[in-house]
Formats: C-alpha cells, sequence, structure tokens
C-alpha cells in the first residue's frame, strides 16, 4: 500500500473514530458503537504503525521510533504543502 493510500486510510478511521467518540458521548450505552468504536481504534492503531515503520513517525510525541536515529526531524511539516494530500486529487484516484 502506497503512502497516500496508508494516509487516506487513516484519515477516514480517525474521522470514524471521533465521530463515534462523540455519539457515545451522549449514548454510552449502546453496545454496538462501543464494539465499533473499538475496532475502528483497533485497525487505525494497525495501520498507524505500518505506516511508521514503512514511512517515519505520524507524531513526534507519541511514535515509536523504528531504527538507531529519531526520524521526525527529517520529516516533512504539517504546514508543507507537500506534506498534505488533496482531498480533490484523492477522489480522483478512487474513481
Amino acid at each position: 500500500m502506497s503512502e497516500k493510500e496508508l494516509l487516506k486510510k487513516l484519515t477516514i478511521l480517525d474521522f470514524m473514530a471521533v465521530d463515534l467518540q462523540l455519539y457515545l458521548d451522549t449514548h454510552p450505552d449502546d453496545t454496538e458503537a462501543v464494539e465499533k468504536y473499538n475496532s475502528v481504534i483497533k485497525d487505525a492503531d494497525m495501520l498507524r504503525s505500518q505506516y511508521e515503520k514503512m514511512y517515519g513517525p505520524l507524531f513526534s510525541f507519541r511514535s515509536y521510533n523504528h531504527g538507531d536515529t529519531f526520524k521526525w526531524v527529517g520529516k516533512l511539516w504539517p504546514w508543507q504543502a507537500e506534506a498534505n494530500f488533496n482531498i480533490e486529487d484523492v477522489e480522483k484516484e478512487d474513481k
């Protein structure tokens, strides 16, 4: 899976997690939603780990460092255009 594909899937799963968390704030006893939330978190953790092993850390403060050197400094910063994907480009790729 390419870097862009992994980031796209992570973005989707993270959005789903936030959305489910907001729902669960008002419906804490919905066991089906709790199960879905846990599943989404597990899937996102797995993809995040896969991404970081292949492409480096996503966060400076909660990512494992893979290898002997700290790789966060060498990555693009979030405010650099090249570090982000354009949603229109992703939608074109899906078609």
